[in-house]
């Protein structure tokens, strides 16, 4: 099985650079990686022509139409059995094409989804920001901690499929509004079995500030809208969670200084959820620092993502 490695990059020639090296140290040699540059004004070009040399790589600039658009647009061009699709902002361990292959060939997988996680050397923010995201506390653990993995809907980060899934199914419908998780839809409704690898992990090193993380989180809100657009199921009852968070928090601030049974169990309810982040948080990474930071991260997720879904709701039959 040759792999085709397709990675988009805007204006991220660092982050690329950290990938590109991490893909030089696999375990397993049988790939090819393919960059396309989606229209950058600080392209890679010349930092990728240096790794053209350890690996077999292939360079392509085009106008700026969107990371969905840009992995299209590598597949087109590669030439492997399979293809495997990567954020720039991602780091591989040395053994991942090598978990990654024997799990498509022992579950006989036509597509798989990756999770993400967090290194150690990683910043005390960029942690945090993985712990929102992962968390069952925040997400209840539906981006790569699912029990059952056939119901995991492949995030663009770290996803793959054979190149018969690609001619059968298609690429991507959409830029960048949850175009990974229609993909994973439409591939399983095609008959393809798609499954989660949790083995298959990548380290997300994510350069958010606070600010872009909480507009990231509104974005994933009204990516879930969008979506549904084309799969009406989209939308389950674990995607209202954050908005009903949302109504809780506001509820809470309403009752302020209330003295009354409701406002004081609202308010128990909210401290017993900050004692969970905080302790799951500081204890998973060994960090108080992490933990007040994780409990921020995971407010902003939660209310981004709830605030994101009702106003996508809104301004749904308003979208082309």
């Amino acid at each position: 099985m040759v792999f085709s490695v397709i990675i988009p990059v805007y204006n991220r020639p660092e982050d690329l650079e950290e990938l590109l090296k991490s893909l030089t140290l696999q375990l397993r040699t049988n790939f090819e990686v393919i960059v396309i540059e989606d229209g950058s004004e600080r392209t890679s070009a010349e930092m990728c022509e240096r790794f053209s040399q350890r690996l077999k790589l292939r360079y392509m600039f085009q106008e700026n139409q969107g990371q969905g658009f840009a992995r299209n647009k590598g597949m087109e061009i590669a030439s492997g059995d399979f293809f495997i699709i990567l954020d720039s902002d991602v780091i591989l361990p040395s053994n991942y094409l090598e978990i990654l292959e024997k799990a498509i060939l022992n579950r006989k997988l036509d597509a798989f989804g990756g999770p993400d996680a967090a290194a150690d050397d990683f910043s005390p923010l960029q942690k945090a920001m993985d712990f929102a995201m992962t968390s069952f506390w925040t997400t209840g653990g539906i981006r790569g901690k699912v029990k059952d993995v056939s119901t995991y809907q492949a995030r663009g980060f770290n996803m793959g499929f054979s190149r018969t899934v690609f001619e059968q199914v298609g690429g991507f419908i959409d830029p960048n509004r949850g175009e990974d998780i229609e993909l994973s839809m439409r591939i399983k409704k095609a008959g393809f079995k798609l499954e989660l690898v949790r083995e298959a992990f990548v380290y997300h090193k994510r350069k958010n500030t606070w600010s872009s993380f909480a507009r990231q989180a509104f974005s994933f809100g009204q990516n879930r809208v969008n979506v549904s657009r084309f799969h009406p199921e989209a939308i389950q009852l674990v995607h209202f969670l954050p908005a009903l968070f949302l109504f809780y928090i506001l509820l809470c601030f309403l009752t302020w200084g209330i003295n009354s049974p409701l406002s004081t169990l609202l308010g128990f309810g909210f401290l017993i959820w900050v004692f969970l982040i905080l302790a799951s948080a500081s204890l998973n990474h060994r960090s108080l620092t992490v933990g007040f930071l994780a409990l921020i991260c995971s407010l902003t997720q939660l209310v981004g993502y709830g605030s994101g879904l009702l106003t996508g709701l809104i301004l749904k039959n308003r979208w082309n």
